[in-house]
């Protein structure tokens, strides 16, 4: 096999394959959280906003993960990152465990949300290298991981939990992400040859979208609109399971509905995926972004227990595709030697948004007694989300040669 021909080849598949898998283990730090967040307000006797830090910190960790990690997996390459971030991700749980109070939690959180970050952004850039014609979708199944996890874990968790309480949970967790985590990394040892990478490039070229102002403003454009959709899928993600204790369903009912929730979400990448193959990442993460405003104001006049699984359904199958198609949008105007940090950039602002996101919609229920407001202020961050995407649009251009120092890749 040459250099080019390992591009969609057998091995990318198989490689994306051990990707997933990682990704189904190791992403559980950033829903394990948000299962047990009833239990630790609990325990600890906080109100609703100070027991949402513990998933603000994780996911803090988990933005700047993703931004370290990317740059890491550029320079030394998937194993070594990922064997370092799994050793991370079970000292943060086994502290996790013996932790005795809501702030020491929260500050272990963020070693659990750094460790279990190079699942995310780091390894949709490293996988987005092995592929070219089909990498939209290659991009989506990766990413599909993160949501795969949070629909496989929360049920997993909801019995333990039960049974043995969270810090059992947290401590199974830690032993299982060490044992299986490790051997997984080493299959992803063998690195991409440098003439596959260069023909590759050479091609994108050709079809290279560019717009008419520099590189770092599209990246913080896209993080700003990136920042503004999370902000808007925090509320039902982090709040589902409290907000069907509230309304006396149970934690339980509100871990199924997670978890439809996100397998909607992988239904919704994979078909993003495709959709990008074929119409870019600009407007598919567009159309992904209109259909979760429409998913989120669903909430607003439906809290009955069959309807709540409905909206939770259509959300989940609204917005699985809006983070994915970042990565897809960055590969499309910048080349591929930025990939890892600028990819990891953009998911640490979309990470950053589930955080300051989840946080807000805390508070706001305290300020408020209620989560109505909290659904209206998502709605409102993701017009913002919107509004720069149709700016995007309209300012874009393909196979055109822009002015040195603008886009073009």
């Amino acid at each position: 096999m040459s250099d080019v021909d390992i591009l969609d080849s057998r091995y990318s598949w198989t490689r994306l394959g051990i990707t997933l898998a990682i990704a189904v283990i190791g992403n559980v730090g950033m829903w394990a959280i948000i299962v047990i967040m009833p239990a630790v307000q609990a325990e600890f006797g906080v109100d609703r906003a100070d027991a949402s830090l513990p998933y603000t910190l994780t996911m803090i960790g988990f933005a700047i993960g993703n931004m370290v990690l990317g740059r890491a997996v550029d320079r030394f390459g998937a194993m070594a990152s990922v064997i370092v971030a799994t050793l991370i991700l079970t000292l943060g749980f086994g502290l996790a465990a013996v932790s005795g109070s809501i702030w020491v939690l929260s500050v272990v959180q963020f070693l659990i949300g750094l460790g279990s970050a190079v699942c995310f952004g780091p390894l949709i850039a490293d996988i987005s290298h092995w592929f070219f014609k089909r990498r939209g979708i290659a991009v989506a199944i990766a990413a599909s991981g993160n949501y795969l996890s949070g629909a496989i874990w929360p049920l997993v968790l909801a019995g333990i939990l039960e049974d043995q309480g969270w810090r059992t949970a947290y401590i199974i967790i830690g032993v299982v992400s060490l044992v299986t985590m490790v051997p997984l990394a080493v299959l992803l040892r063998r690195a991409l040859p440098d003439g596959a990478e260069a023909t590759a490039e050479a091609a994108a070229a050709l079809k290279r979208r560019s717009v008419p102002f520099g590189s770092n403003t599209l990246v913080w454009l896209l993080g700003l609109a990136g920042i503004g959709c999370c902000v808007a899928m925090s509320m039902p993600q982090v709040h589902i399971v409290a907000y069907c204790v509230d309304l006396g369903y149970g934690p339980a009912v509100g871990a199924e509905m997670l978890s439809l929730m996100l397998l909607g979400g992988v239904v919704s990448r994979i078909i993003s995926g495709l959709m990008s193959d074929r119409l870019g990442g600009v407007l598919t993460l567009l159309a992904g972004s209109v259909l979760q405003m429409v998913g989120l104001a669903l909430f607003l006049p439906f809290d009955g227990l069959v309807s709540l699984y409905l909206v939770s359904a259509l959300f989940g199958l609204a917005q699985g595709g809006i983070v994915p198609a970042y990565a897809v949008i960055v590969r499309e105007y910048l080349p591929a030697k930025e990939a890892g940090s600028k990819v990891g950039f953009v998911m640490m602002t979309t990470i950053l948004g589930m955080a300051i996101g989840g946080w807000m919609s805390g508070w706001i229920y305290d300020v408020t007694g209620s989560y109505v407001l909290a659904f209206i202020n998502g709605i409102g961050w993701n017009l913002l989300n919107i509004a720069l995407m149709v700016f995007l649009l309209m300012r874009s251009r393909t196979g055109r040669r822009p002015p040195a120092n603008m886009v073009a890749g």
